[in-house]
């Protein structure tokens, strides 16, 4: 049986396990190395800040994690793609409430920023928060 996500510690692991696969990935991997280059580190600090905030309660996350997404050149394959690694990332190492939680609000971020990037991509323009 696969435990829950508790802790910074297990969020580090989706984290890093789950950007291990992007970074793999043929239709993803140039999309986050061109638009990452060399700040690796820096990102994956951000997203353990990220998920540490959305699934442990824990504030640590400032910023608004739409804006670096606005103009990457992505269409709904490319989202469907980052479900899919990242819903297996989750299954694969953790079960339970914070692992739903987790599954539940990649696909909620991922239908949104979506859906802005399609916007912008029609109405171009400097995208809002």
């Amino acid at each position: 049986m696969k435990n829950d996500i508790k802790n910074l510690n297990d969020i580090k692991l989706l984290v890093n396990t789950f950007y291990d696969k992007i970074r793999e990935d043929q239709l993803l991997k140039d999309i986050f190395n061109n638009k990452i280059e060399d700040r690796w580190p820096q990102h994956l600090e951000k997203m353990y800040t990220f998920w540490q905030t959305v699934l442990l309660e824990e504030h640590t996350y400032y910023g608004s994690p739409f804006l670096p997404h606005a103009k990457l050149p992505v269409d709904l394959e490319h989202f469907e793609k980052w479900l899919i690694l990242f819903n297996t990332t989750v299954n694969d190492l953790f079960e339970g409430e914070k692992a739903e939680r987790a599954k539940w609000q990649g696909q909620r971020m991922a239908e949104m920023f979506h859906s802005k990037i399609e916007y912008y991509k029609n109405y171009p323009g400097t995208p809002l928060l």
